[in-house]
Parts: structure tokens; sequence; C-alpha cells
């Protein structure tokens, strides 16, 4: 029985051990950090890429087209998502998985900030706040989410690839992604920017799946087992491969039609729900799960729907923050010369409000959205 006052942590492996990190917690702090630097800016090199070629007439991605393959500047962005990925990975083996994870969202926040000045989006304060309640709920569910049961070789990999819940799960994943790319895709994807997150989302939880069975099998490849001849890893980088491919293509459709500080938050909720979703289907996370964990994930996901909701009701509106402050500020006077004048106080009661202060109060609202900026 384990020691209730020792914290326990499951690495990358699912090699259990003591919460003892150190000066380690720091590299991975930093090289958590680091990687949302360089996946939030990928984001950014990939749509200027994607704008640089709809001004030369190139067939747009959004449209089907594929020319960004050409572009040196889409191939950069990508670079930079892969190190920025890579980076993530190698911080798990620093530094415990509740703060690592969480800490990808700080790529959402990255790339809203360098949208405003190279590529002149505009968020307005409802998407801000929008923005900021997906990235907390996401960040409760990752914090309250099952840990990974534990895989120690290919043979139990193997036993839980062929379990009937998971190729249940397989078999609906696949359908709704085929339902959205031949129905929904054509018809809606232009439209509405979930379709092709969407289908990014449910193909990326698969994607992360090959990558941990690659990882294992690179682990006991190291260890004296050669797993590269074992069907189970060939089949993982095949259909990591083709998950990636597909992931990247609806990717690029959708940060070509849609705006970047749109795109990202959404795709960083939905992808990380995937993720959780398909690892404890394979991994059974959820047996014995604490009562105050299950209302964690429950309340991360109503505050991540909340979020979305209110980022794209109001996404259109202009609704700077100096609008905001003068309305306030209005209300806040009104408010207090009814309360005063309420009271009895002589003062106010003998000094009426004038018609000109009372077209300020009723009119000043009315004219908070001349700034185009959205601050």
């Amino acid at each position: 029985k384990v020691n209730e006052t020792t914290r326990m942590v499951s690495t990358p492996y699912s090699i259990t051990e003591p919460m003892e990190y150190g000066f380690d917690l720091y590299i991975g702090l930093a090289l958590s950090i680091a990687s949302s630097i360089f996946i939030g800016s990928s984001f950014i090199i990939k749509k200027k890429s994607l704008l640089a070629l709809g001004k030369a007439g190139g067939t747009r991605a959004g449209a089907g087209g594929y020319g960004y393959l050409r572009h040196w500047l889409w191939w950069a962005g990508l670079l930079s998502m892969g190190f920025g990925e890579a980076l993530n990975f190698i911080a798990y083996a620093f530094a415990p998985a509740t703060l690592v994870t969480p800490l990808g969202a700080l790529s959402v926040i990255v790339t809203a900030l360098l949208s405003q000045y190279f590529l002149g989006e505009v968020l307005n304060v409802l998407g801000k706040i929008g923005c900021s309640l997906c990235l907390l709920g996401a960040t409760m569910v990752v914090i309250h989410a099952p840990q990974e049961a534990e895989v120690t070789s290919m043979e139990d990999l193997a036993a839980k690839l062929v379990d009937p819940v998971f190729m249940v799960y397989v078999a609906v994943v696949v359908a709704i992604s085929l339902a959205l790319i031949i129905h929904f895709g054509p018809r809606y994807g232009t439209r509405n920017v979930v379709v092709y997150i969407a289908i990014c989302s449910l193909i990326g939880g698969f994607s992360v799946l090959g990558c941990k069975a690659i990882g294992l099998a690179v682990k006991e490849t190291i260890s004296g087992i050669n797993e590269f001849t074992n069907w189970i890893t060939w089949f993982s980088l095949i259909s990591l491969v083709v998950c990636v491919c597909t992931q990247m293509n609806y990717l690029n459709k959708a940060l070509d039609i849609f705006n970047t500080s749109l795109v990202t938050p959404i795709y960083y909720v939905f992808f990380t729900a995937c993720v959780i979703l398909s690892s404890a289907v394979l991994f059974k996370e959820w047996k014995g799960l604490p009562a105050k964990d299950v209302i964690g994930v429950l309340a991360g996901f109503l505050t991540v729907v909340i979020g979305i909701f209110i980022l794209h009701a109001f996404k259109d509106m202009e609704i700077p923050w100096m609008g905001m402050s003068s309305m306030l500020s209005v209300q806040v006077t009104g408010d207090t010369r009814r309360s005063a004048n309420h009271d009895g106080m002589d003062i106010i009661s003998e000094s009426p409000v004038s018609e000109e202060e009372e077209g300020l109060i009723t009119s000043e609202p009315l004219s908070y959205g001349s700034n185009k900026r959205g601050y």
C-alpha cells in the first residue's frame, strides 16, 4: 500500500515513481514553454504562407489546393511545429504530465498575440474572454483527467488494441470522420470552423496513440528486443503518417478560411479532448477515478462549451475596451446619482441632472464601437 503522503506520477512510459524532480522540474518547465512558443509561432508562419499563396493567384487550401507544399514558408511553419512537439515530448521526461500538458495552452496565447501584430487579425473583448474560458476549461480537464495505465510491452499494447470497447470506439470515430469529410465538409466547412477542426481533432487522437506505440517500440528495441520486426510497429507508423497528413490537410483548410485567433483555441480544446478520450478508452484510465476528478472533468468540459459559444456568437461584434470602460463609467455615475437621490440627500436633490447629462447617460453606450482595433 502506498503511503498517502507520497505523491505518485506517471512518466510518458508509465513508470511510476515518487515526485522528486528537483532541478529537472525547471528543465521540463523551460522545454514546455519553449515548445509552446514554437508551436504557437508555427500557426502564424503557415498562415502567412497561405495568404501569400492566395495573393499569388494559386488555388487556396480552402478550395482544395495544395500549392502550399511548394512554398518554403509553409515548410518552415511545419518544421517549427515539429520541433515544438519534439520539445514537448522531451519535457515529459523531466516534469510531471500535470505540469507539461496544461502549459500547451500557452501556444494559443502566443498565436493570439502574434496574429494581431503580424496578420492584422482582430479579436474583440468577448472573443478574448471566450478564448480564456476555453483555455481554463481545457486545463481543468487535463488536470483532473486520469493518468495512463501501464503498458510495458508491445504484447500488452496488442492485447489492448483488440479490446472490443476500443474497436467499437475506433469504428465510431472513423464513421464520424468519414461523414464530416464526405458530407458535412463540402457543405458547411467554409462556413463553420468546427467542421474542419473536428476532423483534425478526431484523427489527431489516433496520431497520438501511434506516437506512443512507436515510442514504446523504440524503447524496447534499445533495451535489446527488436520490435521493428513486429507488425504492430509498422502498422502504427503507417497509421501515424496517414493521420498526420489528414490532420495537416484539414488544419490548413481551417487556417486558410478562418482567423488564426479563432482556429487555434478551438483546435486546442477539441484536440486535447479527443486525445484524453482516446487514451482513456485504450488504456482504461477511468476505472477507479475519484468523484472529485469526475466533477473536475465535467466542469472543465462545461467551461469549454461556454467559451466556444462566446467565441462564436460574438466574434463579429465590435466591442473595444475603451467602449466598455465608457459604458461602465456612465452606468456607475447614473446609479450613484439615483442611489443618492433615493437616500434623500438634499444636495443631490437640489441639483437635478441636466438635459445634457441625461443625454450623455443614455447615448454614450451606443457609440462605443468606433474603435476598429478591438481593444
